[in-house]
């Protein structure tokens, strides 16, 4: 993250801690990372940031937010998190979720649809596919996940991230995130039985489903089904893998950009 135009900012959202990045001008735009840890400010978080105030906590348990204790699963987090946008004033706001973050919104939106304006669900975890399975990143290196995210490791946005050597910083943060994934999205593995009955819930919530058409981490048939699921939502497919945001940038930017308004 060498781009400066961000800042880190700590919440107290009850008796938990919560480390905030943030940067950008306008409305509030609310981003939850994957379940790698947030990567670092890429093309696309500087192209929003231009007309949106991102805000990207850190998920208790990844990186420089503490674990707590008490949050035992994604419903839980997702809880947590609508405290964190009521006691903010956020409400109601856009939200983009990356994979497990998608996943944390979608849990968030069946709860209460109307704490949103807009949702973005990016490979979203949260279902049970019709056809394939979510990748299981603890039978591989962290590194060798990261690299059945995309379909060419040699991207620059890619590279930007995970090029070169892996540092000892790369690794400790990979295994907090592997670890808190494990502990909140084990069983089953991330996703809920109720998912699909939930997503009813999510009525008059205008939802842009983005997903890559050979996504290895959660497959297409997912997104397809968040489509069924959720009313009046569109889904819009990229030749790419799980991280349309790294492999197809400029593409995403213009998808998500138009979607939001």
């Amino acid at each position: 993250m060498a781009d400066q135009s961000w800042k880190e900012v700590k919440f107290r959202v009850g008796d938990t801690d919560l480390q905030v990045i943030t940067g950008g001008t306008g409305k509030p735009l609310l981003v939850l990372h994957g379940e790698l840890g947030f990567p670092g400010w890429l093309k696309w978080n500087a192209a929003l940031a231009q007309k949106r105030t991102l805000c990207i906590p850190l998920h208790p348990g990844f990186g420089k937010t503490p674990m707590a204790d008490w949050i035992m699963d994604v419903r839980d987090l997702a809880a947590f998190y609508s405290r964190f946008v009521r006691e903010q004033k956020l409400g109601p706001v856009d939200i983009i979720g990356f994979s497990l973050g998608g996943y944390i919104a979608a849990e968030m939106a069946v709860a209460n649809a109307a704490q949103f304006k807009k949702m973005v669900l990016v490979g979203a975890a949260g279902l049970k596919p019709p056809t394939g399975e979510i990748m299981d990143l603890f039978t591989l290196t962290a590194r060798s996940f990261l690299n059945k995210n995309v379909v060419d490791t040699q991207g620059d946005e890619f590279k930007k991230l995970f090029g070169g050597e892996q540092t000892p910083e790369q690794y400790e943060a990979w295994e907090d995130a592997r670890a808190e994934t494990a502990r909140i999205a084990w069983r089953p593995y991330l996703y809920t039985q109720s998912m699909a009955h939930l997503l009813a819930n999510v009525a008059d919530l205008p939802t842009l489903l983005v997903w890559g058409k050979q996504d290895a981490v959660v497959p297409l048939a997912a997104g397809q089904l968040y489509q069924q699921k959720i009313a009046g939502s569109k889904l819009v497919t990229l030749d790419c893998g799980h991280m349309p945001e790294v492999e197809k940038p400029d593409d995403f930017i213009r998808e998500v950009t138009n979607f939001l308004g």
